[in-house]
């Protein structure tokens, strides 16, 4: 399976591996989205993971290629509602980054409450200028949200990649630490967050995000 859940007490461990770069795409999504609501309901943090080397290389450039003329819309719409749902989780998000984080990849990073990032020669960033893609919603306001607003223009306009200290610095990661340590360190933020009240810490996390997943709940539809 592509995307596989197991929960061990309070901690839920969603973890992404296609045995390649992690490409998303409807079908993908589909699971991604019936798998965190499934850790959602049974544990009280989630840790999100990649495979050895890549958190996720971002959309599936083979779908693009077959269907994305055609089914854009729909692609745009569906990632909009599964970013919702991961950065509007009442529970605490965890990212265990592996390694690279690219351009939808990056924007499912961003959307976790609190980001491990592993040392090493990996890339962050969103690369859509380069190849010739408008920014939708999301991947404009979810960095606004989350990276410092000095590096947007570079990390957005004009689609600087980050090495992971970079990445650090400009916000896509809160910590970084050794490849053999991402998974521990991220067991060790899920178990401190899941000690905290339920209730507040989702009412809490709403209210400080409201205004940006509204901005990307309102572009549903608009593509």
């Amino acid at each position: 399976m592509n995307i596989t859940v197991k929960i061990d007490g309070d901690i839920a461990y969603l973890t992404m591996d296609d045995g390649k770069a992690n490409a998303i795409n409807p079908d993908w999504m589909t699971d991604f989205v019936a798998k965190f609501e499934e850790a959602e309901s049974g544990a009280k943090a989630i840790i999100l993971s990649g495979r050895e080397g890549i958190f996720s290389g971002g959309f599936d450039l083979k779908w693009l290629a077959a269907e994305g003329a055609a089914r854009s819309g729909e692609l745009l719409d569906q990632a909009s509602k599964m970013l919702i749902k991961v950065y509007g989780s009442r529970v605490p998000v965890i990212a265990a980054c592996n390694g690279h984080a690219i351009a939808m990849g990056a924007f499912l990073l961003l959307a976790c409450d609190t980001r491990i990032g592993a040392k090493g020669a990996f890339r962050y960033g969103a690369n859509e200028t380069i190849n010739n893609m408008n920014l939708p919603v999301f991947a404009v306001e979810l960095p606004k949200a989350r990276l410092d607003s000095r590096k947007l223009t570079q990390a957005l306009i004009q689609s600087q990649l980050y090495e992971p200290a970079q990445a650090l610095d400009v916000g896509y990661i809160d910590m970084l630490v050794d490849p053999d340590l991402v998974l521990k360190t991220a067991k060790e933020q899920a178990e401190l967050l899941s000690k905290l009240p339920g209730r507040a810490y989702g009412a809490n996390k709403l209210a400080v995000r409201k205004p940006t997943l509204d901005l990307i709940e309102a572009a549903i539809g608009t593509y």
